[in-house]
């Protein structure tokens, strides 16, 4: 397994979470049974940057807090054929700060949680009919439950 982080923001503390991201590609591999002989990249962005990627990529004019770029969604499956990488991962920075707060609960979780929702995308798995929708979700919860558990956070107290 071989994760790149490119910062594209100026906090710093987003790459602080390598460690968490690499248990949860672990574990999803556990809980996959699949392969572990793969690379991939997560790219922290803003709301102006995701938002460009989103209306460019996704014809939504809006920022969004997580997109998934798999490779194995190319048209040219010729072009993949010595490598082992796997895709892309852009997460919206201050989108963990907004939902971290929406939901009570920790930046951790938050960017823990994106960041599974990436890679099972990147995996094959997606959400768009509620049967898949449960079965994606189950799967983030099950990854997420030993590394980043919901915790409360009362972010009235911290303002």
């Amino acid at each position: 397994m071989e994760l790149t982080i490119i910062n594209q923001t100026s906090e710093k503390k987003w790459n602080s979470y390598r460690k968490d991201f690499m248990k949860i590609l672990s574990k999803t591999c556990e809980v996959l049974k699949c392969d572990d002989d793969f690379a991939m990249s997560l790219i922290f962005v803003d709301d102006g940057q995701i938002q460009e990627i989103n209306r460019e990529y996704r014809e939504k004019d809006m920022p969004t807090d997580v997109i998934s770029f798999a490779l194995n969604d190319v048209e040219d499956p010729y072009d993949l054929e010595d490598t082992n990488e796997i895709g892309d991962i852009f997460i919206n920075v201050q989108a963990i700060v907004r939902q971290a707060m929406d939901y009570q609960h920790t930046y951790r979780r938050e960017v823990c949680f994106l960041f599974t929702h990436g890679v099972l995308h990147l995996m094959g798995y997606d959400h768009m009919c509620e049967e898949d929708e449960k079965e994606m979700f189950a799967l983030q919860d099950i990854i997420l439950e030993d590394i980043a558990k919901k915790r409360y956070v009362n972010y009235e107290n911290h303002k």
